[in-house]
């Protein structure tokens, strides 16, 4: 899921810096006084796909110019951002993919964070091929049917058999369990990123070569190639709870937020603008597709959105 995005680094002002209540919350400085103008600092994680950095260049750009707050942005890996809360280094992830393990771990076990809300967007994740090979071939898109067409997918990292192409390891993915659990005559082999798997999927539809690949939305490539769901073996409550045994589709995703126990007691204004932030698929895939297609900076296309949306960021603002 995404394109890399430069941290920033929030200025140190002239006294040095503590987090209320321990290792969480607003950062200030020490005299409990944020520096003058300023509110103190949120820490966000930022995970690698550019729906996510959608969500969090809009979020910042309203910390910082509506609430006065300065934003510190960590590039981590989903995982870590969740070992995150525990450390203190991150107050909030504001777009959580499912995670029920996590939650148990981190939510209800050790108790460090806790969860903000439903972002807005609905999460699908899934197998996916171009349109074009459904022209050609109208039963592939049965995942009964995919062994017979093994042989078109086959490259030089697939060992003989027909590649699916994965993403990033970090995503959430079934895919090496379903694969061996279905019976197909397939190896997963991993892009690493979701600017890889995007790439293969324009070229795979320009070229008219063929490709398996996983795939989700939100995502801006959606309005730009069309791609076609393979039928999986339907989802039911249960089926993914054994990770080796799965052999079933991925459920829908209510994407939500989860931020640090000791920000969201803390955190004043800016827990309130996290919490109360809700948007929409098609929302989310316009900055993404600005930052990706227009060569927009996150903070720009963030600042082109607000200008543009006032309506629906205004009921994210606290009122004081």
């Amino acid at each position: 899921m995404g394109a890399k995005r430069l941290l920033r680094l929030a200025a140190a002002g002239a006294g040095l810096s503590l987090v209320l209540a321990g290792c969480g919350g607003v950062t200030t400085d020490a005299g409990g006084d944020a520096p003058a103008g300023k509110k103190g600092t949120v820490k966000l994680a930022i995970n690698n796909w550019t729906g996510y950095e959608a969500n969090a260049a809009v979020i910042a750009y309203l910390l910082e110019n509506e609430l006065d707050y300065k934003v510190d942005e960590k590039n981590l890996k989903e995982e870590v951002s969740w070992q995150g809360f525990e450390s203190g280094t991150v107050d909030a992830i504001v777009e959580n993919w499912g995670h029920d393990d996590l939650k148990k771990k981190y939510i209800d076990e050790k108790k460090v964070a806790v969860n903000a809300g439903p972002s807005g967007n609905d999460g699908i994740i899934g197998w996916y091929v171009p349109k074009w090979m459904t022209e050609k071939y109208p039963d592939i898109t049965d995942y009964k049917n995919l062994n017979k067409y093994a042989h078109l997918f086959k490259t030089s990292e697939s060992g003989g058999k027909g590649q699916f192409l994965a993403g990033d390891p970090s995503f959430v993915t079934n895919d090496e369990a379903l694969v061996k659990n279905l019976g197909l005559n397939f190896k997963v082999v991993y892009s690493g990123s979701e600017a890889s798997i995007i790439k293969a999927a324009q070229q795979a539809d320009k070229q008219k070569t063929p490709l398996l690949f996983y795939f989700y939305a939100p995502q801006w490539l959606h309005s730009q190639i069309d791609l076609v769901q393979v039928k999986l073996p339907p989802y039911k409550a249960g089926c993914d709870a054994d990770a080796k045994k799965v052999a079933c589709d991925y459920p829908p995703y209510v994407l939500d937020k989860i931020v640090s126990k000791k920000f969201a007691d803390s955190g004043g204004p800016a827990y309130e603008l996290i919490k109360n932030f809700k948007w929409t698929n098609d929302d989310q895939d316009q900055i993404a597709d600005w930052i990706i297609n227009d060569k927009l900076t996150p903070e720009k296309a963030a600042e082109k959105w607000v200008k543009a949306n006032e309506d629906t960021w205004k009921a994210w603002i606290p009122k004081s």
